[in-house]
């Protein structure tokens, strides 16, 4: 029986190795963003077509490449980051498996222009599906020019599986903000279908952050700061009334590369007990410093997951920095050491005395005597008789002026969303049978009633949102959602990801009405 067992082919192998780097057009804008970053490049724009699908085109003024070294680059586990395996216990960099560019040519047309500082000319290479097409020196200005032309165009299955042109552009608006905030002193730009959607000048953190999600974000954020033997900790939280029940503005940072822990989102939830509503998610970017020694960042392809040495060291660390940070701006309950009284002592003036306590006492009182002279009619009504006409009249107010009018359907898809003072909130009419039902409100939350197995309880918010639901699909199919223009134009903010994600809905929105 012959030998089945073959070397593959490096086009094959690389497109097989680029199913784990490159999933869609943001994995492939990470990597040559990080290779512009790892350059040295002050400034970065990153242009796009079609969600990144047709064209992701990456210009910096980094340091740039030889002619041997932009041909090299295209080699599988070439790179400029380490030497060694030892290396890899003290990375700085954002690259350095030397995996990227080698993927990314094996299912893509890449056209690379690159020119080192002080030489006269530079580079341009053409390579699809792995193979180089031309090499020639050309005339072009210091640092990397590099486009990434019609992904997956030789794997049709990866492409079918792609999204839609808004999902990919939302993953791609995601990663470009994970790099962006990881590295404010790089000034950036973002360009979609000749759209500038960021500008991002070189700046601090914190004009970074406002420069993303929005000028109203500083009413929002509070600074921290710590630093320890096991590194350092600053960044920005939200305050807990701007707590929002969707995440989405949650950003840790370990030597200003993203990434995702779980562990120390619990210690940022645990800093917030008692004082965010339950369900709701606070805002925070967080930045570690540590010794690249304690960290491991090669576990996960899309390097986001990291392990830590001193992981449990740097959750208690990490909660404590952020209960002080809110403490110091007067979010989080704290004690008072210092305060001097507690209580208004008045002082004693020369020659006074203090005298005891006395209890007067009136000996002819006899507890089983019964006063003859008692009136039934003056006895305070019990706690349960006064609950009764309490609740006698809720009802008489509840049916005034309801007595001719029947429910509307309106009426019947609000009932208990409006809370009162009174225990019962709310009556309507079952359409065909005359019943009366009541309708209770529980902590605001939930509507309690009587059905013919027992009692129902329903989640009023949840409740509302299917309603709301349910109309807007009706509205959708059959086009019958009216509008109403207002007299004085209503001023909504959205952060630039929201914006993107809301142009991308007009049409549907107009269909609501």
């Amino acid at each position: 029986m012959p030998d089945i067992i073959q070397l593959l082919p490096d086009s094959v192998a690389n497109q097989i190795a680029a199913g784990e780097v490159v999933q869609r057009p943001a994995s492939v804008l990470k990597e040559l963003v990080e290779n512009a970053i790892d350059a040295g490049s002050a400034k970065i724009q990153v242009i796009l077509k079609d969600a990144g699908k047709t064209l992701i085109q990456v210009i910096d003024n980094g340091c740039g490449m030889s002619e041997n070294d932009a041909r090299m680059c295209f080699e599988r586990h070439a790179t400029s980051k380490i030497r060694k395996a030892l290396d890899l216990f003290d990375i700085r960099t954002m690259g350095f498996r030397g995996e990227a560019m080698a993927a990314i040519s094996a299912i893509a047309s890449v056209e690379l222009k690159s020119k080192k500082s002080g030489s006269e000319l530079g580079t341009m290479i053409r390579i699809s599906g792995s193979k180089v097409e031309s090499q020639e020196p050309i005339s072009c200005q210091n640092g990397t020019n590099i486009a990434v032309k019609n992904l997956f165009y030789n794997v049709p299955v990866r492409r079918k599986f792609l999204k839609s042109n808004s999902t990919e552009l939302k993953y791609l608006m995601e990663e470009f903000q994970h790099i962006a905030l990881g590295f404010s002193e790089i000034e950036m730009h973002l360009i979609h279908n000749d759209v500038a959607i960021y500008q991002l000048p070189a700046s601090k953190i914190y004009n970074r952050i406002l420069n993303i999600l929005g000028k109203s974000a500083s009413q929002s954020l509070v600074p921290i700061q710590s630093e320890t033997n096991l590194g350092h900790i600053k960044g920005y939280v939200g305050k807990p009334e701007h707590a929002r029940k969707s995440p989405g503005e949650q950003f840790f940072f370990v030597n200003n590369r993203f990434m995702k822990h779980p562990f120390f989102y619990k210690a940022v939830m645990s800093a917030y007990e008692q004082i965010l509503p339950q369900g709701m998610i606070p805002s925070f970017f967080i930045y570690f410093d540590v010794d690249p020694a304690t960290i491991d960042i090669n576990i996960h392809p899309t390097k986001t997951e990291i392990k830590f040495e001193n992981e449990r060291d740097l959750w208690m660390i990490l909660k404590a920095t952020i209960k002080e940070g809110l403490g110091k701006h007067n979010l989080a309950p704290t004690l008072d050491f210092n305060q001097e009284q507690l209580f208004d002592i008045p002082m004693l003036k020369k020659g006074e005395t203090v005298e005891p306590p006395t209890i007067k006492v009136n000996p002819g009182y006899n507890p089983f005597h019964v006063d003859q002279s008692y009136n039934p009619s003056l006895e305070r009504p019990s706690r349960t008789e006064y609950h009764s006409k309490a609740v006698d009249q809720d009802w008489q107010k509840l049916y005034t002026g309801f007595e001719k009018t029947e429910p509307t359907p309106d009426a019947q898809l609000n009932v208990g969303f409006q809370p009162e003072e009174s225990p019962v909130q709310q009556t309507m009419n079952h359409s065909g049978t005359g019943e009366n039902n009541r309708f209770f409100q529980v902590k605001g939350r939930y509507i309690l009633t009587a059905v013919k197995s027992g009692l129902m309880l329903i989640d009023q918010k949840r409740a509302h949102e299917r309603i709301l639901y349910d109309e807007y699909i009706y509205k959708l199919g059959a086009h019958s959602g009216n509008g109403q223009k207002l007299l004085y134009p209503q001023k909504v903010e959205f952060n630039t990801l929201d914006a993107e994600l809301f142009r991308s809905l007009v049409s549907e929105v107009n269909r609501l009405g």
